[in-house]
């Protein structure tokens, strides 16, 4: 914390603006070594040669490369925002350089600053100090993550209330009552005979499963609607040659999967993200499934399953005309017994059957007989289309929309905890439903008051106000550098 370091802030390549980005106690000292307001050193008087930089005020200048003293040249033509501690990002003394954006005069004012005393950031290192120096808690440090990787608006508006504080705000609400709670288990613990003994009170009880039951919800809400963060994975499956790369190319509106009449054309699983009405999804196209002794379709077919397995949504493609049965069905999707279920709401895999090529069936007697489905697959919705013709794609994707958010109030869920929220609070759970426990069955208070304590530390994980330092690394470490 006592070094100052510099990164580029901007992706590389070309562009019309690009930011160095310097913070730490030398942050200013070294910008003044960088920056001068004329363009040509050793012309302008004493006072003009003098930096002055004034915090939160643009500073119109140069950057220049002092290797030659007695022959300074300017690199680029900037701007120069200094942040003095603690009104800054990192709540230190922070200096942003706009610059032109290019590879080669970024990375140059970059190796200027860091010969002139910094050092180059670690991933996420920015943002680290603005969560060790306090000014935001891990929550939003996790949100800023998610608002540069948002796949949707959606995604977005979730991650800025995050940012905002609002989890953090709602995980302290829930740590207060607990807290209270503890104090008055210990002080009984502690001073006996000063203290009477303890006994839960009845509003303590009512806080008590108060908190477990927004645990509960906040564990629901993750399991509801995390595809905000990771977006809905939909499998394509089926046989070969029925489609499923030409399906994907429309859903996408254009040629990712190549498309041949030969069978077994896919063999690797091709992956792309897909947006549907500000709904983000992951999109796979598989090989298509069936028995063959090609060792290298037999690998794909494998992927193939895999994907499947893994799969929130499968499209599992028929041509029209063709049969049914129970075996297909099991040997492709053994969840699909389960549909009926799904379709209720269960979180467990949900399929979607897509009789496709409906363009070449004949009038009445080559089509998809829906009958001949086996019973346990009857509440299994059914779309038809023709990939090639377009027909059909947009009803499918509505009814994607629909199997997949139908339960979910888009307006309601405020705050979305991330899959280290969710663990989290199932280890608060945990320990508060063993506090009940304790409480029903008279349990002493020193082990009443271990199981509270460390429900309290469990969310303290959350905001980072308990979080190891392996959990901080392992945050921080996915960010990029410069940021």
């Amino acid at each position: 914390m006592n070094d100052t370091i510099a990164a580029i802030a901007t992706p590389y390549g070309s562009g019309g603006i690009g930011v160095i980005r310097i913070s730490g106690p030398r942050a200013f000292e070294i910008a003044s070594i960088l920056f001068s307001k004329t363009r040509v050193p050793g012309k302008y008087t004493a006072d003009q040669n003098t930096c002055v930089l004034v915090s939160h005020r643009v500073t119109h200048g140069f950057i220049l490369d002092k290797t030659d003293l007695d022959n300074p040249c300017v690199l680029d033509e900037v701007l120069m925002i200094p942040m003095r501690a603690p009104r800054s990002y990192t709540a230190e003394d922070v200096v942003e350089i706009q610059a032109h954006s290019g590879t080669i005069v970024l990375r140059s004012i970059l190796e200027l600053a860091i010969s002139s005393g910094a050092r180059l950031s670690e991933p996420g290192e920015f943002t680290k100090r603005a969560f060790l120096n306090q000014r935001i808690d891990l929550t939003q440090a996790e949100a800023v993550a998610d608002i540069i990787n948002a796949r949707s608006v959606s995604s977005l508006k979730f991650a800025s209330s995050q940012n905002l504080g609002e989890l953090r705000l709602q995980i302290q609400q829930l740590r207060e009552p607990l807290i209270n709670f503890l104090s008055r288990l210990e002080a009984s613990i502690d001073f006996p005979d000063e203290v009477e003994t303890f006994e839960i009170s009845l509003s303590e009880a009512e806080q008590l499963d108060q908190v477990i039951e927004k645990c509960q919800k906040f564990i629901q809400q993750h399991n509801d609607a995390c595809f905000l963060r990771d977006g809905i994975r939909i499998a394509i499956g089926g046989e070969p040659n029925v489609g499923k790369s030409s399906l994907m190319n429309r859903l996408l509106e254009r040629d990712k999967s190549i498309v041949t009449p030969i069978p077994g054309t896919t063999r690797d699983p091709i992956e792309e993200g897909l947006n549907i009405d500000g709904i983000p999804f992951v999109i796979i196209d598989t090989a298509g499934i069936h028995e063959t002794d090609d060792l290298v379709e037999i690998i794909g077919i494998e992927k193939a399953k895999d994907h499947i397995i893994d799969a929130d949504l499968i499209l599992l493609m028929k041509e029209s005309g063709s049969v049914f049965s129970d075996k297909e069905f099991q040997k492709m999707i053994p969840s699909a017994k389960n549909q009926e279920k799904n379709m209720d709401g269960n979180p467990d895999k949900k399929v979607i059957l897509v009789i496709n090529k409906i363009d070449l069936a004949q009038e009445n007697s080559d089509k998809m007989d829906l009958t001949s489905l086996p019973p346990a697959y009857a509440k299994i919705p059914v779309i038809e289309i023709s990939a090639l013709l377009n027909q059909g794609i947009g009803q499918l994707k509505k009814k994607i929309v629909d199997i997949c958010i139908r339960d979910l109030s888009m307006e309601t869920s405020a705050v979305i905890p991330n899959l280290r929220h969710k663990k989290a609070l199932e280890l608060t759970l945990s320990f508060l439903e063993s506090v009940k426990i304790g409480l029903a069955r008279g349990q002493e208070e020193e082990t009443l008051a271990i199981d509270l304590k460390n429900s309290i530390d469990s969310l303290g994980t959350i905001t980072g106000e308990t979080a190891s330092i392996d959990i901080l690394d392992t945050i921080f470490n996915n960010f990029c550098i410069g940021k």
